[in-house]
């Protein structure tokens, strides 16, 4: 079969700079909705490393069915065979694609609240126990959603998801190693007044090995520590239901009150368990390519000059603790034409209007990452 060189690329990057598979090690290929072919070009960048390739094929109107009538005694044993499978794997490389996001938009709330809690012990060993990395695949309904032509999003896509992520690594660790020297955040904007403690925490980079695309770096408040508000000005789609102007406040670190343009079912969502209304992470996002809100969240985490600040499951590291189902990353983003904003560390500003202040930083401003500036 002839591949389109942007797969094998692509692929190269997954198998090589993301999971760096080491000859005998055994990676997971999950693969929703997208080409035979990119699935054909991962399954050979492993075998050229050396590992060994597992595939499994996702349809969405399949997995909608399932969900659909989902019983414990169904999903439990389910649940135990992908937990035995993961336990295997050393790496785990997921591409997700979807001719429809909204296509699990009609399935019952308890229904995938049931999925999920079962489902959990199986994120949580991949997310903690494997080398992993997730991407979405460039559909027309992405290109939809970001309101491109589907050949001009594909460009988009493999311009964003090749970038030399390498670039990127000197003002992470920078600003990496800031915040885990720092207490007090405090972040401002229109509608939005929040501080919070992260000492203690830790911070973690984030740059081309988990999450393609990538460009952020996370950690998580002290679980009882945020108080204020925060207005989200990036909409998001979250279990198939989309959401806009979406504010939260808080108040020892719960969140108190939430609105949104579907609020019953944002509040449905943050009532699944006791863990979903405390924050599991606070990121600061810089991929220079990613500029503008599309509905996808590995895309819209990701946008030059925003933060998101996360309800529910924290990671382990860094991490507060907190555990839910629920990990909802809700984004602002805080350029000029978004209404600005500001993060402050320790009374020291560190980012205003999308751009970073101190000079030890600048190597995440867009300039310095698409070669524009020394």
């Amino acid at each position: 079969m002839i591949i389109d060189p942007r797969y094998t690329q692509l692929a190269a990057g997954l198998t090589g700079f993301s999971t760096a598979l080491a000859k005998g090690e055994r990676v997971l290929v999950d693969a929703f909705d997208i080409p035979d072919a990119m699935v054909i070009a991962l399954i050979r960048s492993v075998r050229a490393r050396g590992a060994y390739p597992y595939v499994q094929i996702h349809r969405a109107r399949v997995t909608r069915e399932l969900s659909v009538g989902a019983e414990e005694a169904q999903f439990s044993v389910h649940a135990d065979v992908e937990l035995a499978r993961m336990q295997r794997m050393d790496a785990y490389i997921a591409i997700r694609g979807s001719d429809n996001i909204f296509e699990s938009a009609d399935v019952p709330a308890g229904k995938v609240q049931l999925v999920s809690r079962l489902m959990k012990p199986v994120l949580d060993h991949r997310v903690g126990r494997t080398k992993w990395v997730v991407l979405r695949w460039p559909s027309s309904a992405m290109a939809q959603q970001a309101g491109m032509s589907t050949e001009a999003f594909e460009d988009f896509y493999f311009k964003v998801c090749t970038l030399d992520y390498a670039r990127m690594t000197p003002g992470m660790k920078a600003l990496a190693d800031l915040m885990r020297r720092t207490d007090r955040v405090h972040i401002k904007g229109p509608g939005t007044d929040l501080r919070f403690s992260i000492k203690g925490i830790g911070a973690q980079p984030c740059g081309g090995l988990r999450n393609i695309p990538d460009g952020e770096v996370f950690t998580c408040p002290v679980k009882d520590s945020v108080e204020g508000h925060v207005q989200y000005n990036a909409p998001t789609v979250y279990l198939g239901t989309s959401f806009d102007n979406i504010r939260l406040a808080f108040r020892g670190g719960r969140i108190v009150e939430a609105t949104s343009s579907n609020t019953r079912r944002l509040n449905e969502i943050l009532d699944s368990d006791a863990g979903a209304r405390f924050i599991g992470e606070f990121a600061i996002g810089f991929n220079p390519h990613i500029r503008e809100p599309m509905r996808d969240i590995l895309f819209d985490e990701k946008i030059a000059g925003s933060f998101h600040f996360t309800p529910g499951q924290a990671y382990d590291k860094p991490g507060n603790g907190n555990k839910s189902q629920v990990h909802w990353d809700m984004v602002c983003i805080q350029r000029p034409e978004y209404g600005g904003g500001e993060i402050w560390f320790d009374g020291k500003l560190i980012r205003k209007d999308g751009l970073f202040v101190p000079k030890s930083l600048h190597k995440l401003n867009p300039d310095y990452l698409l070669g524009k500036a020394a």
